[in-house]
């Protein structure tokens, strides 16, 4: 019909498409969670894909609704796809939502999963108190070496999962070789890349199939937007995903997409800041009187310091690492509840240094023999080192390591 036989609150409903061709600089953000369709073969078509993008039906338009796919998610996560060097990335709701929908896309009833104890708090919950009551064995190592992956392999094993570094002992794994026994043994390789980020370490360069990142804190980078993301090496487990993905729902939204695309476009000089000033911290550490131990990669003390010189690039070591106040959880507590400028919070790889205690905070839910079994002390401090000025950071610690 045309617009002048239109009545005014009809009219009022009909968007009007930009003048084509618009190239803009930044990616727009689609906030329309359906799309018009050119017919209704069109629609079937675009229905009955378990995969995307969709094979028939994508050359009159790919889009059908949001929670499928839209226009910003897909730029934002070319973009990740192709720092990671991979087949193809999905953007999710959360760290967690990216976790738990390919775990429950690659296991089965009856299947079997190897992971170490000192993995993330919330992903060691899905794999021990979730997928055992939908029939999947789980297999727990303690330290992440790649030969105690190995001996925890039995027949019906799927999946190996593993941290890039692990959260909060920044304990290196040695991706090459945990990809070689993934592809020896036949067995799906997934890794949860968070502390590094691909500036550090690209796990899909080294045989892993399946990368996962909580994309909230490095790639974000500004402790402003919830998000997750997942990049394959192949097809056939991108389409086992997205098809889990599209049913469970953990989507992220286009407003999120576009934070996430604008915390990317700095990863590299916010990297560089924040693992120039995380190795000064951990020497100052390191040499302090009242602090037992100090772990992080970049000292020639931390004892995968040589696999970690290997296997990050930029000659750069991370953001993060672990130590512990002499005096146990007391004086901790005395510790965090002294800083001025590190702020006492859960979370890591914003611009702004954070300080957790993991005993308390992410890994409460870890039973507390695992987690002592597996090196996370009561004490023992996580530190997600900011971008401040590395004297503030210093004199921050240095007044409340007085006040201990």
């Amino acid at each position: 019909m045309e617009p002048s036989s239109l009545h005014f609150d009809t009219l009022a409903l009909r968007s009007h498409p930009v003048k084509q061709p618009a190239l803009p600089v930044a990616t727009p953000i689609y906030t329309s969670v359906t799309y018009d369709l050119q017919s209704t073969q069109h629609g079937a078509d675009l229905c009955s894909y378990d995969t995307y993008p969709p094979q028939k039906g994508s050359d009159q338009g790919p889009y059908l609704y949001s929670r499928w796919g839209s226009p910003t998610n897909d730029s934002v996560a070319a973009l990740i796809c192709s720092l990671e060097s991979g087949y193809q990335t999905h953007l999710f709701s959360s760290g967690m939502a990216a976790i738990s929908t390919v775990l429950f896309a690659l296991l089965r009833a009856g299947d079997h999963v190897v992971a170490c104890h000192s993995i993330y708090g919330g992903a060691h919950d899905v794999l021990l108190r979730i997928l055992p009551t939908y029939g999947v064995e789980v297999s727990w190592i303690d330290v992440p070496d790649v030969q105690n992956y190995r001996k925890a392999i039995k027949p019906n094993t799927k999946v190996l999962y593993g941290e890039t570094s692990s959260n909060p002992l920044l304990t290196v794994l040695d991706v090459a070789a945990f990809g070689a026994l993934g592809k020896e043994s036949k067995i799906l390789t997934v890794i949860d890349n968070t502390f590094c980020s691909p500036y550090l370490v690209k796990p899909l360069k080294l045989n892993i199939d399946v990368v996962i990142h909580s994309a909230t804190k490095y790639l974000g980078g500004h402790s402003d937007v919830l998000a997750g993301c997942a990049t394959y090496a192949a097809k056939e487990v991108c389409d086992k995903v997205y098809y889990h993905m599209r049913l469970f729902g953990g989507i992220l939204s286009p407003f999120d997409a576009f934070l996430l695309e604008r915390g990317v476009k700095t990863l590299a000089l916010r990297m560089e800041a924040h693992c120039k000033n995380a190795l000064r911290l951990a020497q100052f550490l390191q040499s302090h009187p009242k602090i037992e131990r100090v772990l992080y990669p970049g000292l020639e003390s931390h004892p995968h310091h040589a696999l970690a010189k290997r296997l990050y690039e930029h000659g750069q070591f991370g953001g993060m690492m672990a130590f512990d106040v002499k005096g146990g959880v007391d004086a901790g507590a005395r510790f965090v509840e002294a800083l001025k400028v590190i702020h006492l919070a859960v979370s890591l790889g914003g611009v702004e240094s954070l300080i957790s205690h993991p005993a308390t905070m992410t890994h409460r839910h870890v039973p507390t023999e695992d987690r002592r079994r597996s090196g996370i002390s009561d004490g023992m401090m996580r530190f997600s080192v900011g971008v401040e000025n590395i004297d503030d950071l210093i004199a921050d610690l240095t007044q409340t390591l007085e006040k201990v």
